[in-house]
């Protein structure tokens, strides 16, 4: 009977020549000693190799079609019109430079399925390990861009292009800080972890980071701080870049806008009539005095200078104390007070 090499590459006698390619690059990668340590994947990856260079070469095919593994190789006999005459056919050739050439001349497997274990990827199909991009069966068409822009050599249809990498969007966290870290500056160390390629570049390890983030006197909320390649590494990226985002923490007394500080202060109804000195805090930890004859209304606002937070571009100067006051109107009044509140106020 001879050989089945058709059933080698488990394909029908009716696959095409692009049939044989793709179950060549499924058979090929499923029995890739590197890839499979079975007893027996040596010998499968050299028998893969031998029915892909018989069925990939028109004459060679046709010679088998016609007359068999005997036939090809020369020990059928049968010579004349309709026989394979002196054709005698023997496979010498290196099952990895067949796969080396099929494949452009890289490793597939450094650019795609590096993973920890060094071996395939936990959720990979090892059936098919290219079925997770959506190439069940070895087609291109659902390959992500940052993969497919370096395979033109792959299924022997194209040249050795490398693969291109792509950085990962980057990785953003909120970094909350209290208004008396903007007031004074002050360094934040993060704790990351992330992904990095072992020696072999193939495999990864988890490791964990010290990122110390500056946090520079008036830096306004929004402000961003980016740390380069610090996100996860495989072999197939550039790592994302960290980025943390300044956010204000609410704060028990105060709230900023911009380089000031506002401060609600709330007065009695008597001391909105008739003036009042109250003590403002400021984020330093002192008070100032502030004094105030006029009548005082609700929402009016007075500023103490420079005693806000430092300008981001000019540590040197400062915003102000803004104090904005809130009237506390009584709950209730009795008889008396109101006759006396109506002699005094005038009417409206």
């Amino acid at each position: 009977m001879g050989k089945d090499y058709y059933d080698v590459l488990g394909i029908t006698k009716s696959a095409t020549e692009d049939d044989i390619k793709k179950a060549y690059r499924k058979q090929a990668l499923r029995y890739h000693p590197d890839k499979n340590k079975s007893p027996e994947a040596e010998d499968k990856f050299k028998e893969i190799a031998e029915a892909y260079d018989i069925l990939s070469d028109p004459k060679k095919k046709d010679v088998y079609d016609r007359f068999g593994e005997e036939g090809l190789k020369g020990g059928g006999g049968q010579t004349g019109a309709g026989g394979p005459g002196t054709f005698n056919y023997t496979f010498q050739g290196d099952p990895h430079a067949v796969f080396a050439e099929f494949f452009g001349g890289r490793n597939p497997f450094d650019q795609l399925f590096g993973n920890r274990n060094g071996g395939f990827h936990e959720e990979m199909n090892q059936e098919d390990p290219f079925a997770r991009f959506g190439m069940a069966g070895g087609g291109l068409g659902g390959l992500p861009r940052s993969f497919s822009s370096g395979m033109g050599g792959m299924g022997g249809m194209g040249g050795g292009t490398s693969l291109t990498k792509r950085q990962d969007p980057p990785v953003v966290h909120d970094l909350q800080v209290t208004l008396e870290e903007v007031f004074s500056g002050c360094v934040k160390k993060m704790k990351i972890s992330h992904q990095r390629l072992n020696p072999d570049r193939r495999s990864w390890r988890t490791q964990e980071k010290i990122l110390e983030v500056e946090i520079k006197k008036g830096w306004k909320e929004g402000t961003k701080i980016t740390f380069p390649k610090e996100g996860d590494e495989t072999p197939t990226n550039i790592p994302a870049d960290v980025v943390f985002v300044l956010k204000d923490r609410p704060h028990p007394v105060f709230r900023r806008d911009g380089a000031d500080i506002i401060y609600p202060a709330k007065v009695s109804l008597r001391d909105a009539l008739c003036g009042c000195t109250l003590r403002a805090p400021t984020l330093d930890g002192r008070t100032v005095t502030l004094t105030t004859s006029d009548i005082v209304r609700p929402g009016m606002k007075r500023r103490i200078t420079g005693e806000g937070l430092p300008l981001a571009k000019s540590p040197g100067l400062r915003g102000d104390l803004v104090v904005e006051f809130e009237v506390k109107f009584p709950e209730s009044l009795s008889a008396s007070a109101r006759g006396t509140i109506s002699q005094v106020l005038p009417p409206s």
